[in-house]
């Protein structure tokens, strides 16, 4: 039992499939924090940048307003013409800031998780209109858990801003003896390096997030070892079928090979263990080839179809054993073995003459001789 609850229990990280799968529901690593802080130091790094040109702009627009012609008052479309060019260049004058805010906006997500582009987060879930679910997930730990991030965040904040007032409450005081200009000026500054501490303040917050978030969103990929286990099964194909591909693979590559044996020019056989059949036409061919070989039950297959189509068999242990085990199917044999089965292609020829003559056949070769270096040589795999 313990063993098997030990496999429901998901306790191993998500496999690259898992992740995959993950990422094609609309499910990755996001966080909030990291967004909120992009935007609000892209916001105010654009406003700190970009601030005596807007409110230059926006100063020239606030001056216009304040300017009337006499026909504005008398004509309707005069009026509502001013006061529409005076809002197209109130925004226009905003719209490089809205341009980085909107740039950032798109580009924050990229950074944790990367770019998604998944339409099955969209489809309608109507499970979630359950009540019961619903208030299930409002109590849950991952709810009180935002909840408490969200109690620390506004208590960071409301302590910096409280620090904030306290220790420049007195220069905020002193604004209002000062001169308009002057006095405005004071205080966009100093709301700046309000903004400024808050930006900072976030960073803290977003360093605690951003970790949080990637080990929620990995233990929710988190798999049993049952998981892991099927998985691999299904990535890897079920043995029992994958055996039988490979038992029908080989075989239509024997009747492959077996169909070449009577086209063949002489086997040469061990005499029992190996049997190996040569081809050799010098129009096409190099050197002679090696079109069908094979040991046991194969080899004797091959010696059954040679003698049912009158190829002639040798008895050449040596070279039967060296070409088995060094020339692969439908090659040529090495140079070492030029001499030894020019030997035996020699008898084989004047053997089919001599059957077709109705002459007396030609005695056999003895010793075919055979290099010392390819017989150590170990066994390559071959038919079986």
């Amino acid at each position: 039992m313990s063993s098997q609850s030990d496999d429901q229990e998901k306790t191993e990280a998500a496999t690259p499939r898992r992740q995959e799968k993950a990422r094609e529901e609309g499910q990755v690593a996001r966080s909030r924090e990291l967004t909120t802080f992009l935007l609000l130091a892209a916001g105010v790094g654009s406003l700190w940048g970009m601030g005596p040109l807007i409110f230059g702009q926006l100063g020239r627009v606030l001056e216009q307003s304040f300017l009337f012609e006499r026909r504005m008052v008398f004509e309707d479309a005069v009026m509502l013409s001013h006061a529409g060019n005076l809002v197209r260049e109130a925004l226009f004058s905003l719209l490089p800031f809205f341009v980085v805010l909107v740039l950032v906006a798109l580009a924050a997500p990229l950074l944790l998780g990367g770019f998604l582009l998944s339409g099955k987060g969209l489809r309608p879930q109507f499970g979630r209109l359950n009540p019961i679910k619903g208030l299930g997930r409002i109590f849950s730990f991952n709810a009180l858990a935002e909840l408490g991030k969200v109690l620390a965040k506004s208590a960071l904040l409301l302590s910096i801003a409280a620090w904030f007032m306290l220790s420049h409450g007195g220069e905020l005081m002193s604004i209002k003896n000062e001169d308009l200009r002057p006095a405005l000026m004071h205080t966009v500054s100093t709301a700046g390096l309000a903004a400024v501490l808050m930006v900072f303040a976030l960073i803290v917050v977003v360093g605690l997030d951003v970790p949080h978030q990637l080990w929620n969103h990995a233990k929710k990929l988190r798999m049993s070892k049952e998981e892991v286990r099927r998985e691999h099964k299904e990535a890897e194909g079920d043995p029992q079928l994958k055996a039988r591909i490979r038992s029908q693979q080989q075989n239509m590559a024997r009747r492959r090979m077996m169909s070449k044996v009577p086209q063949a020019d002489v086997i040469v056989t061990n005499p029992t263990h190996y049997a190996v059949a040569l081809k050799y036409e010098e129009s096409r061919m190099h050197a002679p080839r090696v079109v069908a070989k094979g040991a046991d039950a194969v080899a004797e297959n091959i010696r059954k179809v040679a003698r049912e189509h009158g190829v002639p068999l040798l008895e050449a242990p040596p070279l039967a054993r060296a070409l088995y085990r060094h020339v692969d199917l439908d090659r040529e044999i090495p140079v070492e073995l030029y001499t030894a089965v020019a030997e035996v292609l020699a008898w084989a020829f004047r053997l089919k003459r001599a059957r077709g003559e109705g002459e007396q056949a030609p005695p056999p070769p003895r010793d075919v001789k055979v290099p010392e270096g390819l017989k150590k040589t170990r066994a390559r795999r071959a038919l079986r």
